[in-house]
């Protein structure tokens, strides 16, 4: 996470290089009263989050101001749009898209949230792109709980599932449809090939955990009290549907079915350690 004062500095830098002229490393850098490493390392941020930057044949740097083109709100507009989307939409992986957007089309502040959360639109888009390419791609810097490992993915995408929180794609090295979580994906990379493996596509829906089909179907079964049901919509708000009060037993009942059981067992065992 991002502490305030890099957020205020990469804030800073993005509003000096949607000014004119163009600016060197160096300059950036006393502009920032930083070292040109870091600048370069703000730079990968900037474009991480979804910003057009920009070299010049001088090598100097400039990010296309997005506000100049297209419609623009004014400030009332773009605050009830803003409260739209995060009352409406604060669950769905494009809020953060659609709030830059936003931002950039009105005088607003951005949010510093808001432009970390940005990494995600970023990777939809490409991945959008991917599919409807048919394109290979690269998931940088991939993190797996599973392995607990960071790797890059070569996979061939070909669908997202409910609220953009994962992409189903086929994997190369594994051979086998998996489904990748949006937060944990770097970026993404095109990889220049196409898709060669359509036919063997199968969605992987993943069950109230995340955890996609693997192949087998465990149905799940348990009494829970108040405590637990509570804790339990917290963490993982998809088991609500599934969850009934048993008014005979004065208790609450989980009936689903689930393609893992680590999830479920693993917060039983924190219940009863608590």
């Amino acid at each position: 996470m991002l502490n305030q004062h890099k957020i205020l500095r990469v804030l800073q830098l993005i509003s000096y290089l949607e000014q004119s002229p163009s600016k060197t490393i160096l300059h950036l850098a006393e502009l920032l009263d930083s070292t040109e490493r870091t600048v370069y390392r703000y730079f990968d941020l900037i474009r991480e989050c979804g910003f057009d930057l920009k070299r010049d044949g001088h090598n100097r740097y400039f990010i296309v101001d997005e506000r100049s083109n297209g419609i623009r709100f004014t400030d009332e507009e773009a605050t009830f749009l803003k409260e739209l989307v995060l009352t409406n939409g604060k669950n769905n992986k494009l809020k953060d898209s659609i709030l830059t957007k936003i931002y950039l089309g009105s005088e607003l502040t951005m949010v510093a949230s808001h432009l970390v959360n940005a990494k995600n639109s970023k990777v939809i888009e490409r991945l959008a792109l991917s599919i409807g390419n048919q394109e290979q791609v690269y998931l940088k810097k991939y993190q797996s709980i599973n392995s607990g490992t960071i790797s890059d993915r070569l996979v061939e995408p070909f669908g997202f599932t409910d609220d953009y929180t994962t992409v189903m794609a086929y994997e190369i090295s594994s051979k086998k449809n998996k489904t990748f979580h949006i937060d944990r994906i770097a970026y993404v990379d095109f990889a220049g090939k196409p898709f060669k493996n359509s036919k063997k596509f199968v969605k992987q829906i993943p069950d109230v955990f995340g955890f996609s089909y693997s192949g087998e179907i465990y149905p799940v079964q348990l009494e829970l009290d108040l405590k637990q049901v509570l804790l339990l919509k917290e963490q993982y708000p998809s088991t609500a549907p599934f969850i009934h009060y048993n008014q005979r037993k004065n208790s609450y009942e989980l009936k689903v079915q689930v393609n893992d059981l680590k999830p479920i067992e693993r917060f039983m065992r924190g219940m009863e350690e608590n």
